[in-house]
C-alpha cells in the first residue's frame, strides 16, 4: 500500500487522530498551514498512526520530514512511549550494528558497558531512521532481518531480543533511483515502503508562507527581544513567489539572520531572493562612489573593511554573540555544521585558541 500526497483525500470531518495531529502540532510549525497539499498530508498522518505500519517519508532538504515522523507518534497509540531518532549518516559501518542492536560489555575493544542500541531503546514506541539512504550497504541486509523477524541480536550476544517497535524511515533521496544503482537493497526497499508519505516543498504550499513569517518572526522577535519582522506588501509578494530550495528551515533562518543582521535587513532578504548574489547587486544599483580627496583613507579604512577573513571573522563573533556563545545554535545560523563552527570560532577567537592550547601544554603535577 502506498498513499502520496497527491493520492490522499482529506475527509469532510478530522477524526480523532487528525485531531490529535492539529492538537500536538503547535511544536512542529512545518506542519501548520491551511493549503491542500497539508490538509492531506495531515489526514494521511492520522490514518498510518492508527495502523502502526511501517512508513517511508520523503520530500526535500528542510520540508519537516523528522515533524511529520513525530506527528505520527503522537497521534498514534504509542505517543506514550519513546521516540528514537537516528541519523543514518552518522552510523560509522564499523560500529553501526552496536549504534542500532546495542552490545554486551566487552564484546569489542572498548565495550567498558552495555548499551542498548536504537531499536531496543524504542521498545513499545517509535524509531525514526532519518537519511535512510545514506545507511551503509553492508548494514542493509542485517536491518532487514531485523525487520522481517522482529528481533535483535546484540554484539557480543547469541541469544535474539523480541522488539516491538513502529520503523519510520525519511529520505530525500529517490529510494527507486538507488535500488537501480545498486545503491540500495530492492528487499528493504519494498519493507520500508508499507506507505509512503510525501512532504510537499514549501513552492508547494505558498498559501502557507505569510503564516510561516509570521510564525517565525514572532518566536525570533521573543528570542532576541526586537519587535517581530513584517515584510513590505511587495516583498511579501516576492518571497511567495519565491521557490524556496531549502523549503521551510531556509525561510526561518533567512527570518533568523535578519534579527542577528537587522542593519543589513534588506541585504539578507535580498541575498536569498536573488539566489545569494543580493549584496552584489545592490553594489551594482549604486551609484559609482566620487574620487576621494589625496591623502584620504581607503574605503576598508572608513568603517567597512573588503578582506574576505576579516568579513568572515566578524560575521562568526555576531553570530556567537547573538546565540550567547551557544555553537549548536551559531552552527545553524550561518549555516555550517558544527566541526565548522569550531574552526570559525577558533579563527574568530584567536586569544581562546592560544589560552587552549596552552593549558594543554601545561602537565598535571
Amino acid at each position: 500500500m502506498e498513499a502520496s500526497i497527491a493520492g490522499t483525500h482529506a475527509a469532510a470531518q478530522p477524526d480523532g487522530a487528525v485531531a490529535a495531529v492539529r492538537r500536538r502540532r503547535q511544536g512542529w510549525p512545518r506542519l501548520d498551514g491551511v493549503s491542500d497539499a497539508v490538509r492531506q498530508l495531515e489526514h494521511a498522518i492520522g490514518r498510518v498512526a492508527r495502523f502502526e505500519c511501517s512508513v517511508l517519508v520523503t520530500g526535500e532538504t528542510g520540508c519537516g520530514k523528522e515533524e511529520v515522523a513525530r506527528a505520527i507518534h503522537a497521534a498514534g497509540p504509542r505517543r506514550e512511549q519513546p521516540f528514537v531518532a537516528m541519523n543514518c549518516g552518522g552510523l560509522v559501518a564499523s560500529i553501526a550494528e552496536s549504534q542500532l542492536f546495542g552490545h554486551e560489555k566487552g564484546s569489542f575493544t572498548g565495550a567498558v558497558g552495555t548499551t542498548l542500541g536504537g531499536f531496543r531503546a524504542a521498545h513499545g514506541g517509535v524509531l525514526f531512521l532519518d537519511e535512510i539512504g545514506e545507511m551503509p550497504l553492508e548494514i542493509q541486509p542485517k536491518l532487514l532481518q531485523v525487520l522481517q523477524r522482529w528481533e535483535v541480536v546484540p554484539v557480543g550476544s547469541s541469544e535474539p531480543v523480541p522488539i516491538d517497535v513502529q520503523v519510520i524511515a525519511a529520505t530525500n533521496r529517490d529510494l527507486a533511483v538507488e535500488v537501480e544503482r545498486g545503491g540500495f537493497r530492492e528487499d528493504l526497499f519494498y519493507r520500508l515502503t508499507t506507505v509512503h508519505l510525501v512532504v510537499p516543498p514549501l513552492r508547494a504550499r505558498r498559501d502557507d508562507i505569510p503564516r510561516f513569517i509570521e510564525h517565525f518572526s514572532v518566536h525570533f522577535a521573543a528570542q532576541y527581544g526586537r519587535p517581530p519582522w513584517q515584510p513590505r506588501p511587495d516583498v511579501l509578494a516576492r518571497l511567495v513567489r519565491h521557490a524556496w530550495p531549502g523549503n521551510v528551515r531556509q525561510l526561518a533562518q533567512m527570518i533568523q539572520r535578519l534579527y542577528v543582521f537587522e542593519d543589513d535587513a534588506d541585504l539578507v532578504v535580498e541575498e536569498v531572493l536573488g539566489g545569494g548574489k543580493g549584496p552584489r547587486r545592490a553594489a551594482a544599483a549604486a551609484p559609482p562612489p566620487a574620487a576621494a580627496p589625496a591623502g584620504s583613507p581607503p574605503a576598508e579604512d572608513q568603517g567597512h573593511t573588503f578582506n574576505l577573513r576579516e568579513v568572515r571573522r566578524q560575521t562568526v563573533r555576531r553570530a556567537l554573540t547573538a546565540t550567547e556563545g551557544h555553537f549548536g545554535k551559531a552552527a545553524t545560523l550561518l549555516g555550517v555544521c558544527p566541526n565548522t563552527m569550531t574552526k570559525l570560532a577558533a579563527e574568530a577567537y584567536p586569544e581562546l585558541a592560544a589560552a587552549r592550547q596552552q593549558l594543554r601544554r601545561i602537565k598535571p603535577r
